[in-house]
């Protein structure tokens, strides 16, 4: 489940990191590019709720191969066509085929790992070295031949098909009618709500530096495309380490304590990304990386025990605008920086970790729903 969780949200992470590319080889303005950042982020945010309301209600583990599927085919088309158009049509279907796949696997990943937050954790590194990986991919496939070469990224997507049906074969899951709940508790939608801001919050800043942190350090240092793509790695490689320190500090501190401070780290990283001058800024990237990426995998365990009857629901909105929706401001963020200044459009990023803070800080921790697996 990690492995195929990686091959996925290697699309995730493919779509800002072909941003560079658009904005060199096609002279696509910081708002067009973002608009591609957009398309891909849009069906996304909108459709994994819906996906997620659908694995609540009805077995779909076929969905986990063909949305792998999906998602590498998307990316792959993005740079055949010249049409911007067509771009985004492309980047669509990879978006759709991202929403497709996590409710699902979030589901299916609970279920076999008894809702333990380090077995979370362990899933939830799958996609962070899944996003790590995407600068590094697209720069071996795009950088010699062009956005022409981009078919070659299909590759994760058939391998992630590959694996997502050996692990469906192997589990033999039978969901949601093959898992026995027992629940903690009725369903706190508003503590549910509360969550799901600061999940929105944290998304806006991630995908913002994600479509123009590449661009904003070559500018800042003056280095070439090597030092954008290395500030892109260095934001998703630190989810590698951020995840998984996440789970272990939350079963030290709680859950809800770790979220909170590290949003409270994440204000301090954006302001030295934006303020901090010359190669110091890598150091802010990755304090960034950690304080986005520490409360990842606890957001969908916190919202999957808020929702202990809506576990496919939780997590389509939880893990899936965790990474989507911001999308939607990125536009914003380009249309600013187009106006002013990469920097100063970066600037109002500092503001949603902030808001984040005050949205969570009067929630309890949850009492954890448990969920057994009952194979074929």
């Amino acid at each position: 489940m990690s492995l195929g969780h990686a091959c996925v949200d290697v699309y995730q992470g493919a779509v800002a990191a072909l941003v560079p590319f658009f904005v060199a080889e096609r002279a696509y303005s910081y708002a067009a590019a973002s608009g591609i950042v957009l398309a891909a982020s849009l069906l996304s945010s909108v459709a994994q709720p819906l996906f997620g309301v659908l694995t609540d209600r009805w077995a779909m583990p076929w969905l986990l191969p063909l949305s792998a599927l999906a998602a590498g085919v998307g990316v792959a088309a993005c740079g055949v066509g010249g049409s911007y158009a067509l771009t985004l049509a492309a980047v669509a279907v990879s978006g759709v085929g991202v929403a497709a796949y996590h409710p699902e696997a979030a589901r299916a990943a609970r279920a076999v790992s008894g809702g333990r937050h380090t077995a979370m954790g362990w899933f939830a590194l799958g996609g962070n070295v899944g996003f790590a990986l995407a600068p590094l991919l697209v720069s071996a496939a795009v950088a010699g031949g062009g956005l022409r070469a981009t078919p070659l990224l299909v590759v994760p997507g058939l391998a992630g098909a590959v694996l997502c049906a050996a692990a469906v074969r192997s589990a033999g899951v039978r969901a949601p009618g093959g898992e026995a709940v027992r629940k903690a508790g009725a369903d706190d939608w508003g503590a549910f709500l509360r969550l799901s801001g600061a999940v929105v919050c944290r998304s806006i800043v991630f995908v913002g530096l994600s479509a123009f942190v590449a661009l904003y350090v070559r500018e800042r240092t003056g280095g070439g495309a090597g030092a954008g793509t290395a500030a892109l790695c260095v934001l998703y490689a630190g989810g590698a380490v951020g995840t998984l320190a996440g789970s272990r500090l939350a079963g030290r501190y709680g859950r809800l304590a770790v979220v909170r401070r590290s949003y409270l780290v994440t204000v301090v990283a954006v302001a030295g990304v934006v303020f901090v001058p010359g190669p110091a800024l890598y150091g802010f990237v990755a304090l960034a990386s950690a304080g986005l990426y520490v409360p990842f995998s606890l957001h969908v365990t916190l919202g999957q025990d808020c929702l202990p009857g809506r576990v496919g629901t939780a997590s389509g909105v939880t893990l899936g605008l965790t990474v989507s929706v911001g999308g939607v401001a990125a536009p914003a963020v380009g249309a600013l920086a187009d106006a002013t200044s990469l920097r100063t459009g970066l600037l109002p990023l500092v503001v949603p970790p902030v808001v984040a803070w005050l949205l969570v800080r009067g929630l309890r921790e949850p009492a954890p729903a448990v969920r057994t697996l009952e194979r074929t």
